[in-house]
């Protein structure tokens, strides 16, 4: 069965979190027609073990060797051996095997240029997902926790923020500030990495293309030329069609985990408020064979579920209610609950390890 919808409704942290509560196994693909890319994130019982994203690849091979652990010779006498086998070893595989890395170095940078993609896709605020569940083919090499990703993304994100009154867009073209007559070049002391991005500025490139073509991270490509704007020694030219579509976002935040509330509602007198009904008798666990209620939606069935003990159940139903309900007045509680669940279950998690594949709060 598979899981789609667009970003504005059920934002790209919903529905990591949607898939690590029910320890779904498939692939994930994320499409954004206004960012002309897609990615790709393949999950093994709720867990992250590869990803991919169409703009900027972060090769394995391009990542080691920017980072000293093998030279362009190894790397091109892997590929050649990899494209003359037909057993579809991975890149890092054949490597391992010449000996020109180590398990622990290779591990380490899987994981790296999973998260680079993966800190990506969580900035996108529009798009559409698509989750297909089926088995992974092979063993993974590494498997990293969501709810550590979504916390870092989340670091990242608000940092995106703070950059982007400078940095709006990734489409931005950086150039170097012409200098005024009687002054100097501002002393520059800028590390081996600052450097390498301050050499692609041309007047040309866009910041998506000086990170595809120095094989870094957007996120790391836009600090770096903050800084540079920051001193004045780079200034951004911002297409006009991208400068409107900024506009536009500016003013029209997306309905997410931690953004639903509507800019162009007025602010208004709360209604007086009535007096409260009384409450009803609190209701007892429903037994695990109890029908459920005719006509129940789907925030309904999450109760339910939650009353008969099954919470994967009810995060699925809660998750698929959110989807459909982004501004409804029990919005943000059923949000918090399924954080909560999070919570919750990471500590169980952590306490009994050994049951960590097992159904939750069964």
């Amino acid at each position: 069965m598979a899981i789609e919808g667009p970003l504005r409704e059920l934002g790209i942290h919903d529905v990591f979190q949607l898939l690590d509560l029910s320890r779904k196994t498939g692939t994930l693909a994320v499409t954004s027609e206004l960012r002309d890319n897609e990615g790709t994130v393949h999950f093994q019982d709720g867990k992250v073990v590869a990803a991919a994203i169409k703009s900027n690849p972060h090769r394995l091979g391009d990542l080691l060797m920017r980072s000293g652990r093998v030279t362009a010779a190894q790397v091109a006498a892997a590929s050649a051996e990899q494209a003359a086998r037909s057993d579809g070893r991975r890149l890092g595989e054949i490597l391992l095997d010449m000996g020109a890395i180590s398990q622990k170095e290779l591990e380490r940078q899987v994981r790296l240029q999973i998260e680079a993609v993966i800190f990506e896709l969580l900035s996108w605020r529009e798009g559409l997902f698509r989750f297909e569940e089926g088995p992974m083919q092979g063993i993974p090499m590494v498997q990293i926790g969501t709810e550590a990703l979504l916390m870092e993304g989340a670091r990242r994100i608000d940092e995106w923020s703070r950059i982007s009154d400078r940095v709006p867009s990734l489409l931005a073209v950086p150039r170097l500030t012409a200098l005024q007559d009687g002054l100097q070049a501002p002393m520059l002391d800028l590390l081996p990495s600052e450097w390498e991005v301050l050499t692609m500025i041309d007047g040309a490139l866009d910041l998506r293309a000086i990170a595809s073509s120095l094989a870094r991270t957007e996120f790391d490509t836009a600090k770096v030329v903050y800084g540079l704007v920051s001193t004045g020694v780079v200034e951004l030219v911002v297409p006009q069609d991208v400068a409107e579509r900024v506009a536009v976002r500016a003013t029209t935040p997306p309905v997410g985990a931690r953004a639903v509330a509507d800019v162009a509602t007025p602010v208004v007198a709360p209604p007086a408020v009535p007096s409260p009904a009384p409450r009803a008798a609190p209701a007892s666990r429903a037994p695990a064979g109890a029908p459920m209620p005719d006509g129940a939606d789907e925030l309904e069935r999450g109760f339910q579920f939650v009353l008969r003990g099954d919470f994967d159940s009810a995060v699925v139903a809660w998750a698929t209610w959110l989807q459909a309900h982004p501004k409804d007045d029990m919005t943000e509680r059923v949000r918090g609950a399924l954080e909560a669940a999070a919570r919750l279950r990471a500590l169980v998690e952590a306490r009994y390890p050994a049951r960590a594949g097992e159904g939750f709060m069964q």
